[in-house]
C-alpha cells in the first residue's frame, strides 16, 4: 500500500489512490444509521444503499465552453416543458459513461460541435444523491446546429456574448458560467506559480457506495509545518465518510467530523475538491463516485483534539508548500457547491 505522502500526491495529480473504499470507509451508511437510532432517530435511509444511474442517484453534466472572442456557447431547448429557452450543453449521464464521455456527448448532441474537455470547473450536490459535474474545454470540430438541424435534443445553438441577453430556462447557470469565465481569464495571467488549478479531469475509478474522502490539514505551531490527518482504521488511509442519499454534504461532513473531533469542533473550512473518482462498473452494477475534498483547520494542530481512531502525519516539503498554496489560493480547488 502506498504511503501518505505518496497518496497526497496522487490526490494532487489527479490519480486515483487505488483503495478499496468499503474497507476503508470510516463512517458508513449503516454505521451513520446505528448513531441515528442510538440519538432516537429513526434513519431516512436504507444501509444497503447502492448508487445507480436513472434509480437511486441522478449525475448531470453541463459544459461552459468559451471561444477566442469570448463567446459563450449555448444552446436552444427543444423539450415542449422549456421550448424557445436557452441553456448550457448539458443533460443527464446514461449508464456506462465516464463524466466526460457524457459531457462530449452532450455537446455533440445539442451543439453539433465536437469538444475535448480539458477540466472540471465545479461540481454541485443536491442532497447526497443528485450532482451535476461542470466541464470546460475546447472545439475541436464539427457543424454549429442551426434550426434546420432541430431535434429532440435541441433547436439551435449559438456562440452567445452575454447570456442575460437570451432568455435563460432558468437562472442556476450564472454562477458557473461566471467560474468558467473567471478560469477561462485566470489561464491567460502568466503568474508562477498560477492562482488557479491545473487541468483536473475525473479520475476512471470504480466505486461501490458514493464516498467523501477528507485531505484535513492543520499547521503544527512548533514548527510552522503543515500537518495531514491520517485515519487508523484497518491501514493508513485520508478519513473517508459514506455519504448519506437523503443528506447534505455539509450535514454528512459535520457529522463524520464530530466523530473525529467531537461535539466541540474546531474551526474549519471545507476548502474545495482536489479530484474526483468514478468509473461506471457493470459487473458491480454500481455508479460511485468519491470526491476527494480539502478541508482547513484554523486553530494549530496543538489545539485540536481528537477522539478517533487518527493521527497527524507532518508533510514535509514539497506537499507543505503545494497544499499550503492551495488552501492560500480560493481558486487553486475545484468548487463543491451545495445547492438546495
Amino acid at each position: 500500500m502506498a504511503s501518505i505522502v505518496e497518496k497526497v500526491r496522487r490526490v494532487l495529480d489527479a490519480k486515483d489512490l487505488g483503495d478499496i473504499t468499503t474497507e476503508l470507509c470510516d463512517f458508513s451508511l449503516k454505521e451513520q444509521n446505528a448513531t441515528a437510532e442510538a440519538q432516537g432517530v429513526q434513519p431516512s435511509s436504507t444501509s444497503d444503499f447502492v448508487p445507480i444511474l436513472g434509480q437511486t442517484v441522478t449525475y448531470i453534466v453541463a459544459c461552459v465552453l468559451i471561444n477566442e472572442h469570448d463567446e459563450l456557447l449555448m444552446i436552444e431547448e427543444a423539450k415542449q416543458s422549456c421550448a424557445g429557452k436557452w441553456y448550457l450543453p448539458a443533460g443527464r449521464m446514461e449508464r456506462g459513461e465516464s463524466i466526460t464521455e457524457a459531457a462530449a456527448r452532450e455537446v455533440f448532441e445539442e451543439t453539433g460541435l465536437n469538444a475535448e474537455l480539458t477540466t472540471l470547473l465545479a461540481v454541485e450536490a443536491a442532497g447526497g444523491s443528485w450532482f451535476r459535474f461542470v466541464l470546460t474545454g475546447r472545439i475541436t470540430g464539427g457543424r454549429l446546429k442551426t434550426p434546420a438541424d432541430a431535434d429532440a435534443e435541441s433547436i439551435q445553438a449559438k456562440w452567445v456574448r452575454n447570456p442575460k441577453e437570451v432568455p435563460l430556462r432558468a437562472n442556476d447557470i450564472l454562477n458557473i458560467i461566471d467560474i468558467g469565465r473567471a478560469y477561462q481569464q485566470g489561464q491567460k495571467i502568466a503568474i508562477t506559480p498560477s492562482p488557479w488549478h491545473g487541468n483536473i479531469l475525473p479520475t476512471r475509478y470504480s466505486h461501490k457506495r458514493n464516498y467523501l474522502r477528507v485531505l484535513a490539514v492543520a499547521r503544527k505551531r512548533s514548527h510552522n509545518s503543515l500537518n495531514i490527518l491520517v485515519s487508523e482504521k484497518n491501514a493508513h488511509h485520508f478519513p473517508t465518510v459514506e455519504l448519506h442519499p437523503n443528506r447534505s454534504l455539509h450535514s454528512t461532513l459535520r457529522k463524520f467530523m464530530i466523530e473525529i473531533f467531537g461535539a466541540e469542533l474546531p474551526q474549519h473550512r471545507p476548502h474545495g475538491l482536489l479530484s474526483v473518482e468514478h468509473s461506471p462498473s457493470e459487473q458491480e452494477n454500481t455508479d460511485g463516485i468519491c470526491l476527494n475534498l480539502l478541508v482547513a483547520f484554523r486553530p494549530p494542530l496543538e489545539e485540536i483534539s481528537l477522539i478517533g481512531k487518527c493521527i497527524w502525519q507532518e508533510l514535509g516539503a514539497p506537499l507543505d508548500e503545494m497544499l499550503g498554496r492551495i488552501v492560500s489560493s480560493k481558486n487553486a480547488s475545484i468548487p463543491l457547491n451545495v445547492v438546495r
